[in-house]
């Protein structure tokens, strides 16, 4: 086999090999299209090394500027839609070193010098998770801002609804309170994305295949041109590392947990049976066959593909938990995982958010469910708690009533009238509006509670939109 160079279109490892890689592995091994998405990454990873090169003499100026050139046409290229791939191009990082030693010709051989496609890739997928995290942890704020106005909307009129245990009456809550009951949880998705990112912020840069380089080179240099806030102790470590790719998946798999739970809900608030909202036009489907049908499918995909991002975060952790130091092929299932959740989780949140922002509230449906004499019952029961009687007898005593009502289809509140250790006094405790009004305990789910817990969350937001 005659040498050749990789602008020729052979494999950056050719030169150990007498025959030509068979079409199958090419064909197996391939990674180009789906990395192909770390083009800008990977050119600009390529910048830094190269101005690294150029500061410790190991590139003369004149051969930096033309390869920096070479890179930079090699996005042009990308951004318009115009490079061309090649057959022999294995993965992205493979396109763009042939593609800038065709523009700069015999510097563009320079350009991996004291870099292994190891800790090139590692750092390509680093500054894609950097940007496109804090992307989804944006999407995540943005949400929260969402129902944080929706509930604001809903303290003005004082909205309240039947809160659930088991998907059974329990007790009235202000719509406002359930609503920020997610904003809490997003919080600390967003939270758990801000360590990862600052976690992950380290450049691998540097290390080479494992070992590092016995050329002279500076990966503090790099990585300070990449803006990363350090650069990596231990070379084996750096190319091996996909820490922050399984803690990633999990932020967003506890994401979609949360996003899950949403869409529950508002499957069953706006079906018939419950009636609390109705979706805009824009955010609901219909069905081909069934024409009264106005569907959550919005809603239904948060909920179902929670089990998708939880799958990729399982995937990931089986792949990583066989591997030995240092890199092996295995570390190429990283990326497809961690890009569909990450997209996944954006463009749920982007909807969500949407159905959300649109929604009708339906108040008369919501406040009949609330004001369910039921609900009342726990309320009857810390009545008599205030009057000295131990808890457990008041449940007892409580109890009964709802027993004797529902056997008699006797009104609660008539039964709770004629009740001698009960009576009008806590007959009161039925009108429309003071079961909800009487939670003032700290983060209950009353209005003078509401106004209290506001100010904790808008003090939580603002430190995360600064974080």
């Amino acid at each position: 086999m005659s040498e050749k160079n990789v602008s020729d279109g052979a494999a950056l490892w050719h030169g150990r090999f007498d025959a030509a890689p068979a079409e199958e592995l090419m064909a197996y091994t391939e990674s180009l299209s789906f990395d192909k998405r770390l083009w800008p990454d990977d050119i600009f990873g390529s910048k830094a090394h190269v101005t690294m090169l150029i500061s410790v003499g190991l590139m003369s100026k004149v051969d930096g500027e033309n390869v920096l050139a070479a890179l930079d046409a090699v996005g042009n290229e990308f951004a318009s839609g115009s490079f061309v791939f090649e057959a022999s191009d294995e993965d992205i990082h493979t396109a763009i070193e042939r593609r800038v030693t065709q523009i700069a010709g015999e510097p563009g051989g320079r350009i991996h010098t004291g870099r292994s496609r190891n800790d090139q890739v590692a750092t390509a997928v680093r500054l894609w998770c950097k940007r496109e995290v804090a992307v989804v942890r944006a999407r995540v704020l943005e949400f929260v801002d969402t129902l944080e106005s929706r509930a604001v909307e809903a303290d003005i009129q004082q909205i309240r609804l039947p809160g659930y245990t088991h998907v059974q009456h329990a007790q009235p809550v202000l719509l406002s309170h359930h609503l920020r009951a997610h904003s809490w949880s997003l919080l600390r998705d967003a939270s758990r994305l801000a360590d990862t990112l600052q976690r992950l912020d380290v450049s691998p840069l540097g290390a080479g295949a494992l070992a590092g380089s016995s050329l002279p080179i500076n990966p503090e240099v790099s990585a300070k041109e990449m803006g990363f806030a350090t650069t990596f102790a231990n070379s084996l470590d750096a190319v091996s590392d996909r820490d922050f790719i399984a803690e990633i998946l999990f932020d967003i798999a506890l994401l979609g947990v949360h996003l899950s739970r949403i869409g529950e809900e508002w499957v069953l608030w706006t079906s018939a049976e419950f009636g609390f909202a109705t979706l805009n036009d824009a955010y609901a489907t219909g069905s081909s066959m069934l024409p009264q049908k106005k569907n959550a499918d919005i809603a239904e995909l948060a909920r179902g593909k929670a089990g998708r991002l939880i799958g990729n975060l399982t995937g990931l952790l089986a792949m990583l938990k066989g591997l030995p130091l240092a890199y092996n092929r295995d570390l190429q299932e990283d990326k497809e995982p961690l890009f569909d959740s990450v997209d996944q989780v954006r463009r749920a949140l982007v909807a969500l958010n949407g159905m959300i922002a649109t929604a009708t509230f339906n108040v008369a449906n919501m406040t009949k469910g609330a004001d369910a004499e039921a609900l009342v019952a726990t309320d009857l029961a810390e009545w008599l708690v205030q009057r000295g009687m131990p808890f457990r007898e008041a449940h007892a005593v409580v109890g009964k009533v709802v027993r004797d009502a529902i056997a008699s289809g006797t009104p609660m509140v008539d039964i709770v009238r004629a009740h001698p250790q009960l009576g009008a006094d806590a007959a009161s405790l039925f009108v429309p509006g003071v079961a909800v009004a009487n939670r003032r305990s700290l983060g209950a789910a009353g209005p003078d509670a509401a106004a209290a817990q506001k100010t904790r969350l808008d003090a939580e937001i603002s430190r995360a939109k600064k974080g």
